[in-house]
């Protein structure tokens, strides 16, 4: 503006308008200031010199009408430039109002130089004459307290005051120094008077620096002038109120940028450092000069470090790592302008080492005064302490942002980032590898690549790293490939280089994508290396390779420790013993067993987490001298194996004992070696194992039924089921103890239940009724210690055993006993078998009283079954009255809605047997049970029961059969005999048919027709 307005042609007619205000205008300086009717004014103001109100008044008046006048002046006759450079001053009227008002202004605060009210209104008329018209913004609510300083700064510069129209600071240069000049006499004479100046004064000097963020103030005032009045600012107010100002002296001083904004946020960040982070970002993105990214790096740098140490809680709500991850931009960004190379990194490198090692040998040295060093240190370097005695750390030249060293960064991450963060490696490693790459030392970002792939532990950083490594070798490689497409610029022997170096490269990468899978599972064993899984895949990497494949197996069997393997350790030696064994992975080389005995023998000394995996390694052993033809080495490895102690009273599940200890009780070791001895040994080395495992009391079932079968086998019968009358505790001693016996003194129910009925059906079978009486005493023991629930195929088997070799009453007996001690589950059954039995041998007759008995055991749900089946016995009989009573009987438990496949087949009885009063006598009956189980919970089962079987709800209409559709058709039920003398009342809520006149009876072809003649024989 100020380029513009010096080319024009009328820049000393503007500026010959100025100074307006300054000398003060006076009636005697400028004449037109007063006219006649300001007289009474004057002489008002002459008397009352001390009056305020009059003062003000006349102020008020003065400006009232300056501005009503405003309202009614025609437009200037200027051009458009003229209005634009003067501003609010284009008017003859305004600048005369303006002269006029600093008139009377002056003159009152000659009389009153303590008025703030009149120093502020006085300062506000000026600004607006020069500063142009005030925007208002709008806000919501109120003033609140004052936010932390991240949040005021958004604030304020959101609230930063605008103008329009506003006075061209060459043309009207006077004017803006008047100004300046008032503010400093305001600010010089107020706090002589005020007693709450402290209170005032910041809103005063809040105006005046107000003054300097206008887009059209001059540069002498908006530069030097103004740091020195934000400085004047802070050195007279109290500090309470030195944040109001810092406010506008940091956004004042982004706005200037350069070496401005770097001293002014310097000297706050000593205050207060919540602001650094905005401070770095404007260093690296700055408004008036180049990037600082040195500094910006080291405060981040600094931050990360306090925020690590619990100093520093970032306003952003940054984490220390993110910290770490923002100092990491920079340092890729600006690698040449932060960073040392590598030279110097390798430097200093080697002096930190050795630093850290005179360090070390210091604190060797040096004793502590007490076991746990707590209280008094007597020797080591002085600590230094805050004020607050809180441990201060030493001056350290990468935090100082003043000092102009570059950074290790190498050092840095490793030392604040691998060391601390380890859960996040794979961005630390990729953030120094593309260090490397910007500052174009490809060797190294290749070396830190794999130092990388070598040290992370988990698989999202191996991705990571990984990943980023390909990048690079691809963008190198098609880098080469353009360079060779571009041969004009290059030499043949500078090509024939670039190609070398090209085939070099692919080979790399090559070899890289090759390495991928050893290299995840290098991840994995690092993180866990008794992960037993991972060494077995990395065994299956190496292929056909004998040497790697020995190697590995010999670095896992050395590295994993057995208490925190994963499981099937074992399996890792058998498959190390199995590759000697079998010649190697592919099969190729000689068979070494001897290397494999070694293998496996070191496994067995090995203490396993559990026992069965060593009792494995026993009998992969013995198995290997099997497949080999060495049968007599496996019964000696087995042997060796299985080899008791003098105690034998160890506690097979006691972890605390080694897994050797315990071998001797492990029943899988056991039942391999009965296995081999029956299959390559004797009868009697077999018979001495099962004696063993017996006296060890580590049988199961299986070993008992095992055992007999064995025995029967090699027609050993008397020992294998034989049982001796000795008493419980001799058993065990005698030599020829019997097998089932001693299983069932071993065992109790349910286990021993499946012993014996093996031992019973074999015994039956074997001998039959030859010795009835010796089965009798077995069943007998057997069903002695049963539970109800175990015992009803004894009993059926006793009862059959009887039923073909003893007595038919004591079959029935024996089912009769049954029906007392089964469980109610199996109540029923036994009851329908008893009853089936009890027809065949006596008759239907003899059931009677098993019917009878049943229907008062049996629960609920299984009577009507009971009863319907008592019933058709009875009508076979041809006791229709007894079975329609029975029926009646059990119609109590039976909801209509629920069984209606039994009022159905009672239907059908009745339809069969009865007559139209029985028929009514059952329709009575089966309304008076739906009445009766007329509840929530029936209603809810029937729609339940209903819904499963498909049939029809209860409170519906009975289904129009055929005999239904003839009884509403002919009135009456045909089929049955109309009873007339024994008709029953009606039932309540049933509908009763009239028929006119008397009903003819029904005819029965089935009559015999006696004649009257035969009634006197």
């Amino acid at each position: 503006m100020s380029i513009a307005a010096s080319q024009l042609p009328f820049e000393n007619s503007l500026k010959a308008h100025f100074p307006l205000t300054f000398p003060i205008p006076s009636p005697a300086t400028h004449p037109d200031l007063l006219t006649t009717k300001d007289l009474q004014r004057e002489e008002d103001l002459l008397r009352n010199p001390t009056s305020f109100r009059s003062w003000w008044s006349a102020i008020n008046t003065t400006r009232e009408a300056f501005i009503s006048l405003q309202k009614t002046e025609a437009p200037p006759d200027q051009a458009e430039e003229a209005t634009a450079l003067l501003g609010p001053l284009t008017s003859p009227l305004a600048r005369i109002s303006l002269q006029r008002l600093t008139y009377l202004y002056e003159a009152a605060l000659a009389q009153f130089p303590g008025s703030f009210k009149l120093w502020k209104s006085y300062l506000n008329l000026r600004m607006s004459f020069v500063l142009g018209k005030l925007v208002v913004k709008k806000r919501a609510g109120g003033k609140k307290k004052f936010p932390e300083m991240k949040d005021a700064l958004e604030e304020e510069h959101d609230d930063l005051e605008e103008w329009e129209a506003s006075l061209d600071p060459v043309i009207g240069w006077e004017e803006w120094k008047s100004l300046v000049a008032t503010f400093e006499r305001a600010l010089m004479w107020l706090p002589r008077f005020l007693t709450a100046w402290k209170m005032q004064l910041p809103r005063l000097w809040l105006m005046y620096l107000s003054l300097f963020f206008h887009p059209q103030c001059p540069p002498l005032l908006s530069h030097t002038h103004a740091r020195h009045t934000f400085d004047r600012a802070l050195r007279t107010l109290p500090p309470s109120l030195h944040s109001r100002i810092w406010v506008r002296y940091l956004l004042w001083a982004e706005k200037k940028g350069g070496s401005t904004t770097v001293h002014v946020y310097r000297r706050y960040l000593a205050v207060d450092p919540s602001v650094t982070e905005r401070f770095t970002t404007l260093l690296l993105n700055p408004t008036n000069s180049s990037p600082r990214p040195l500094e910006a790096a080291k405060l981040l740098l600094s931050l990360a470090r306090k925020a690590s140490r619990g100093e520093y809680t970032s306003p952003e709500g940054k984490s220390p790592y993110q910290l770490l991850e923002d100092w990491i931009d920079v340092v890729e960004k600006f690698s040449d302008e932060v960073g040392l190379d590598v030279e110097e990194t390798i430097e200093s490198n080697d002096s930190a080492a050795a630093s850290a090692e005179g360090a070390n040998a210091t604190d060797a040295i040096s004793e502590q005064a007490s076991a746990t060093g707590n209280l008094i240190r007597m020797a080591g370097p002085a600590i230094p302490v805050s004020p607050d005695v809180k441990t201060t750390y030493p001056y350290d030249e990468d935090e100082d942002p003043v000092s102009p060293r570059k950074l290790n960064v190498e050092k840095i991450i490793h030392k604040d980032g691998l060391a601390v963060y380890k859960d996040q490696a794979g961005r630390l490693w990729t953030g120094l590898a593309t260090y490397w790459i910007k500052r174009g030392e490809f060797d190294r970002a290749k070396e830190t690549f794999e130092n990388g792939l070598k040290s992370v532990l988990t698989i999202r950083d191996f991705t990571q790293i990984f990943d980023s490594y390909a990048e690079f070798g691809e963008s190198l490689i098609s880098a080469m490939m353009n360079s060779l497409e571009n041969e004009d610029d290059e030499t043949e022997e500078e090509a024939a280089e670039t190609e070398r170096e090209l085939d070099a490269k692919i080979a790399e990468f090559e070899d890289l994508t090759d390495r991928r899978p050893f290299l995840v599972n290098d991840v994995l064993i690092r993180r866990n290396p008794n992960d037993v899984q991972e060494w077995e895949k990395r065994v299956a990497l190496w292929g056909e390779d004998d040497d790697k494949v020995a190697a590995t197996y010999m670095n896992a069997l050395e590295t994993i420790n057995p208490r925190k393997a994963t499981a099937n350790l074992h399996r890792l030696y058998v498959n190390f013993a199995k590759f000697y064994e079998e010649g190697g992975a592919s099969g190729q080389a000689e068979e070494d067993l001897d290397s494999a005995r070694k293998i496996l023998e070191k496994a067995t000394k090995v203490n396993f987490k559990l026992v069965e995996d060593l009792a494995e390694v026993w009998c992969e052993w013995s198995e290997m001298e099997i497949r080999h033809d060495n049968y007599d080495d496996a019964i000696r490895v087995m042997q060796r194996a299985t080899a008791i102690p003098k105690n034998t009273k160890l506690n097979y599940h006691d972890h605390t004992l080694s897994a050797q200890t315990r071998l001797f009780k492990s029943l899988k070791l056991w039942s391999f070696y009965v296995d081999l001895e029956e299959s390559i040994a004797s009868i009697e080395s077999a018979k001495n194992v099962y004696d063993k495992i017996l006296e060890l009391r580590i049988a199961n079932a299986q070993i008992i039924v095992n055992y007999a079968a064995f025995l029967e086998e090699n027609k050993y019968f008397e020992e294998s089921f034989k049982v001796c009358r000795v008493e419980p505790f001799a058993r065990f001693l005698l030599s020829n103890v019997q097998i089932y016996e001693r299983g069932v003194e071993l065992f109790t129910f349910p286990i021993s239940f499946e012993i014996w009925n093996i031992y019973l059906s074999k015994f039956v079978k074997r001998y039959g009724g030859t010795k009835l009486e010796r089965a009798r005493d077995l069943f007998e023991q057997a069903l002695e210690k049963c539970p109800p629930k175990s015992c009803k195929p004894l009993f059926l088997m006793y009862a059959k055993l009887e039923e073909d070799y003893g007595l038919a009453r004591r079959s029935m007996n024996i089912l009769d006993r049954a029906t007392k001690v089964v469980s109610d589950q199996d109540k029923f059954d036994m009851f329908t078998i008893y009853i089936a039995k009890a027809t065949a041998n006596y008759g239907l007759p003899a059931t009677r009283p098993i019917y009878e008995r049943a229907l008062e055991v049996l629960p609920d749900r299984q009577t009507a079954d009971m009863c319907l089946r008592f019933a058709a016995m009875e009508r076979k009989l041809g006791e229709i009255d007894r079975a329609r009573a029975i029926i009646a009987h059990a119609s109590q438990f039976c909801d209509p809605r629920v069984n209606p496949d039994f009022w159905a087949q009672w239907h059908s009885f009745e339809l069969d047997t009865g007559s139209e009063d029985t028929f009514k006598e059952m329709l009575r009956i089966k309304r008076s049970v739906q009445a009766q189980f007329n509840t929530e919970a029936s209603y809810l089962a029937a729609e339940t029961t209903a819904a499963q079987q498909g049939t029809r709800k209860a409170d519906q209409d009975e289904p129009q059969d055929a005999m239904a559709a003839a009884e509403s058709q002919a009135g009456g039920v045909k089929g049955f005999v109309a009873a007339t003398t024994t008709r029953l009342p009606p039932v309540d809520g049933e509908e009763v048919h009239a028929v006119d006149g008397p009903v003819a009876p029904a005819a029965n072809v089935d009559e015999i027709h006696i004649s009257d003649d035969d009634e006197d024989l």
